[in-house]
């Protein structure tokens, strides 16, 4: 029976990646991926020959790459899927493709690896026992502002990716609706320029409003319990 392998790939240092994964692209008869010039990154990092068929795999064409999936595992042929970063189907087209294998009858291996979700929560200093990842909140204002208000009185940690243009007025956003609570804006996570900058909420909006930001962004945000929300004091009157 052929197999669909889920590909855990690096989210950015290229050492990130398991020796299973490497061994895998190595096996493989076909790979479809995010872009094929990012993968092609690891195959010559590591000395892996290209699979014979390379095709990409993303929001764009996933009807169509799928069906290509699809009959290439009707054939016989074992295919790898991966992102540029991270397991496919994380905030990353994915699933799809996993219920079409499921109900195909084809088998499905997922090889995991590096996340960019597991290492801003670790990196945040914030509780790690319970977390929701959010993934991409709306670009605008009010989807934005429902988005985070279904979490406003839950405990649990929140872990949300955003783009750097949005990310002031995600963080805006969240001060508004979930109060002052303690976060931690993580960039270009194992990248070369990795920074964490960690506070409240109301500390990092406006941090934000004046620093431009280049690269991935993953926001960790407290859940709601008093011990990590800082309470705004309004100054008292001077006589």
């Amino acid at each position: 029976m052929a197999t669909l392998y889920l590909i855990a790939t690096p989210i950015g240092n290229l050492e990130d990646i398991t020796h299973r994964a490497v061994r895998v692209l190595g096996e493989i008869d076909a790979l479809a991926c995010e872009d094929t010039r990012i993968t092609r990154r690891i195959f010559e990092r590591y000395g892996i020959s290209l699979p014979a068929t390379v095709f990409p795999y993303h929001e764009h064409n996933e009807e169509q790459a799928g069906k290509r999936i699809l009959g290439l595992l009707a054939n016989g042929s074992n295919v790898g899927l991966c992102t540029d970063g991270g397991c496919p189907g994380i905030s990353d087209p994915g699933y799809r493709i996993i219920m079409a294998c499921y109900e195909a009858g084809h088998a499905v291996e997922v090889l995991p690896g590096a996340s960019a979700v597991t290492t801003a929560l670790l990196l945040s200093g914030l509780p790690s026992s319970s977390y929701t990842f959010k993934g991409f909140p709306p670009r605008k204002p009010g989807p934005r502002k429902r988005f985070l208000e279904l979490d406003r009185d839950l405990p649990h940690t929140l872990v949300i990716f955003e783009s750097p243009y949005r990310l002031a007025a995600l963080l805006a956003d969240a001060h508004a609706v979930l109060g002052n609570r303690l976060a931690a804006v993580c960039i270009e996570l194992t990248k070369r320029f990795e920074r964490v900058h960690r506070g409240s909420l109301s500390e990092l909006s406006v941090q934000f409003q004046k620093q431009e930001v280049r690269g991935e962004v993953t926001v960790v945000i407290a859940g709601n319990h008093p011990k990590f929300r800082e309470e705004s004091v309004e100054p008292e009157d001077e006589y």
